[in-house]
């Protein structure tokens, strides 16, 4: 994958902390001095309040060194797709001993991660959806393991907002996640959470009404 975002800066605080963001959502970036030219395939360019005046681009994201960086390489990455906000966003939950959560928007991948228990996990769901604004917001819990998912939902509807749409989706043929990356629990949980995402499902009715 070619890069779309640049970091433009000589700081090395900020590009520290900017490379790790990066690094761990698996998003190319080029890395330059804040005067230097900037390649036309370049969408967003990331630099600090005192090099941006030094940066010549049209979608110029200004990093602040208390700011958790994943809010600009959120924001980056909605910029590399033209955009302010999602149409759609999905998050896919793979409910067990670990919790395998995916976050898709306008059906592509944001963010894979997992979580030790429900708590966790509901907590991680409702950040999610207020990092990432959408017109629609579907939540798609997987059945595989009914005792978890059964206890996920009730925490699910109480926590997240009443427009939020919740559904049951079958997981009936993932299980090739388990055997392809059975040595991999946690990329098998993401994985999996990344299918039940992109199925149809049954919406489970909600209870909470404010």
């Amino acid at each position: 994958m070619k890069a779309k975002i640049a970091l433009a800066t000589v700081s090395g605080r900020a590009y520290y902390k900017l490379v790790i963001e990066l690094k761990r959502k698996g998003l190319p970036f080029l890395s330059l001095k804040p005067w230097d030219p900037i390649p036309l395939d370049i969408k967003v360019v990331i630099t600090t309040k005192e090099e941006r005046h030094l940066v010549a681009h049209p979608n110029v994201l200004i990093f602040e060194y208390e700011s958790n960086p994943t809010s600009v390489i959120d924001e980056a990455v909605l910029g590399v797709q033209g955009k302010r906000s999602y149409e759609k966003v999905v998050v896919g939950v793979d409910p067990g001993k670990t919790y395998g959560v995916a976050v898709l928007g306008d059906d592509n991948v944001l963010e894979t991660l997992n979580c030790s228990g429900s708590k966790e996990a509901v907590n991680v769901i409702l950040d999610d959806l207020n990092r990432f604004p959408a017109t629609v917001s579907v939540v798609k819990v997987g059945d595989g393991a009914p005792a978890y998912t059964k206890g996920l939902l009730p925490s699910l509807d109480e926590t997240l907002p009443q427009e939020t749409v919740i559904e049951v989706v079958s997981e009936a043929g993932t299980s090739r996640f388990m055997n392809e990356t059975a040595h991999r629990r946690g990329l098998r949980d993401a994985m999996s959470a990344i299918e039940i995402a992109g199925r149809n499902g049954q919406i489970f009715p909600r209870r909470k009404t404010q």
